[in-house]
Formats: structure tokens, C-alpha cells, sequence
């Protein structure tokens, strides 16, 4: 798994600054400012110059992805389960209301550096971090046993997850399960989320996964970057943050109400320079740990925010 701060910038030609803050976590830490480019009636929410952003206090989003060591999700319901747990919780009234619980956290995160934070829990390890305040979201696995498609939404829980459960359909995979926190101190982690793993977890998909259903979201991983699973998971997280950022209130609404569906998918080499220019949000990294500084690492394509 692995600590990744937003790396962000939904103009393929900006000029990006980049920066970084010191972290306690392992992993991977980006630094570049995600600007306000004025691009759409949701353009970025941040408004600060980079020194504010970096003097501001802390933040990092936690996500805890479950995998039991005899049965792991698949790869790719893990990243869109990932991607779709950060909507639930943006989405959330405690964290969009004035006076929300969340509201607070939520607010001071976003206006530091980005950062989301995958860890692993198995066992008891999961049943414990499922007794914080947070969001479990749950794939539904397609009828194929290939995991989730772009029409599947996910199932929401806010209490503690269920108890160990078989792999589902008689494959090697389970259901993905990711519960996503409130924002927390960079430095004040729950002891139940601090002594989790963030390193050491490979993920792979049984099968290659279908294509994707082009007239939903799709968040496209770059074909010239190799990512740890942990990593790909906060990639895409960021890659769904950044489009829902862009969309306005109608097709906000929309999305959450057909449950977030989305698909994660690893572009052609083709297709990846058609996306990079073609003006929609794109994910940068500045290659702290697992890739070079610059890489383009994501774009979220969602039908909402294509150019006519």
C-alpha cells in the first residue's frame, strides 16, 4: 500500500509547480498544486499559493482496503472500489454541510496538500478500524466473477463491516471491501488505523478485466507507469476527486444517485496521448518513491466534462 499526496491538474500544457511535505508515512508523497484554472463551473477548490498550502496544518485522507490472506480482491475492484469510497465520503452531508461532523476535517485537508493514505486490514485488524467513524463501501462482483463493471454501484455501510466472508463465486477473489475516514492529522493517526501495513500487498486481477462501458466515467491508469496496487488505489482516488471537483450541481447529483459507477482501466498507448489532450482532468505525480517526477498518472474521463 502506499501514502500518496494529490498530484493534480486537469490542464495537460500547465506549467506545474511542485512541492513536498515531509511525511511519517512509507510510500509515495506528490507535491504538485492542483491550480484554479477556471475550466468549469467546479474548477479547483483550492485557492491558495503554494507556500499557504504547505504552511497550512495537515491532512491526510485515510483508506483501509480489506484483504484476507486466503482470498484478496482482485486488483481492479479494489482501485474502483477505492475511487468510489473517496465520492461517498465527498458526497457526504457530515463532510458538504456547514455544521457536519466531517465538515471541519474536511475543509482543512482540502485546502493543505491532498494526501490519501491505503492501508491493509485483515481479521480483527479490519474489525477494529471498522468501529471508527468512517464508510465502508463494498463492490458487487458482475455475474462473471470479473469483478465490478461500470454499471455495478457500490453498497455503502457505515457501521462495522461483516465478519470473514468466502470468496464469492468460487474464484481465488472476494468482493472488494475499502472503508474511507475522515480526514486526520498528518501526525495524529487512530492507533487503530497507525498500526495497520502500508507496504507489502500485491494485488492482481484473475482474468484481464472486460472493457469498459465508454459512456460512464472511466478513470484511465497510464500505460507507461508501473504503480504498486496501494498506490493505483490513491491514484484513482484522485483521479475521482478531480472530476467531481469539475461537474456541476446537476451532474454531481446524477452520478451519486446512480451510486458512482466508474471504471479504472489501463489505457492503450494510443488512447492515453488522445486523453492527455483532450482537456480533462489529468493526475500528476512528482515522483517521490515509485515513479518519475511529472508522470501523468491518471485521467478521469467522465462523459460530463468531454469537450463537444
Amino acid at each position: 500500500m502506499t501514502s500518496t499526496d494529490a498530484s493534480t491538474d486537469p490542464r495537460p500544457d500547465a506549467s506545474a509547480r511542485t512541492g513536498s511535505v515531509a511525511s511519517p508515512e512509507t510510500g509515495t508523497e506528490t507535491g504538485t498544486v492542483h491550480h484554479d484554472t477556471g475550466s468549469g463551473p467546479r474548477s479547483s477548490p483550492f485557492r491558495h499559493a503554494e507556500t499557504d498550502r504547505d504552511a497550512a496544518p495537515q491532512f491526510v485522507l485515510p483508506l483501509v482496503v480489506r484483504i484476507e490472506k486466503t482470498a484478496p480482491p482482485a486488483r481492479t475492484d479494489a482501485l474502483e472500489t477505492a475511487a468510489r469510497a473517496v465520492l461517498v465520503l465527498l458526497s457526504d452531508e457530515r463532510a458538504t454541510a456547514e455544521d457536519g461532523e466531517w465538515a471541519q476535517a474536511v475543509r482543512g485537508w482540502q485546502d493543505a496538500r491532498i494526501r490519501k493514505v491505503v492501508r491493509r486490514a485483515r481479521g480483527a485488524e479490519w474489525r477494529r478500524a471498522a468501529g471508527l467513524p468512517g464508510i465502508t463501501v463494498t463492490s458487487r462482483p458482475a455475474p462473471s466473477g470479473n469483478g465490478t463493471s461500470a454499471e455495478d454501484g457500490p453498497a455503502v455501510e457505515d457501521g462495522p463491516a461483516a465478519e470473514d466472508r468466502p470468496a464469492s463465486g468460487g474464484g481465488p477473489s472476494v468482493a472488494a471491501e475499502v472503508r474511507v475516514f475522515p480526514p486526520v492529522p498528518l501526525d495524529g493517526w487512530p492507533k487503530e488505523l497507525a498500526k495497520l501495513q502500508v507496504s507489502g500487498t500485491d494485488l492482481d486481477d484473475p482474468e484481464p478485466p472486460p472493457a469498459p462501458d465508454l459512456t460512464g466515467p472511466v478513470l484511465w491508469l497510464s500505460p507507461h507507469v508501473e504503480m504498486s496496487a496501494g498506490k493505483a488505489m490513491a491514484q484513482a482516488g484522485h483521479g475521482a476527486q478531480l472530476a467531481w471537483w469539475e461537474l456541476d450541481d446537476a451532474a454531481r447529483a446524477a452520478w451519486r444517485g446512480a451510486g458512482f459507477p466508474l471504471a479504472v482501466r489501463t489505457a492503450s498507448a494510443e488512447r492515453w496521448e488522445e486523453l492527455i489532450a483532450a482537456g480533462l482532468p489529468v493526475v500528476r505525480d512528482a515522483g517521490f518513491t515509485e515513479i518519475a517526477p511529472g508522470s501523468c498518472t491518471v485521467v478521469a474521463d467522465h462523459p460530463a466534462l468531454r469537450r463537444p
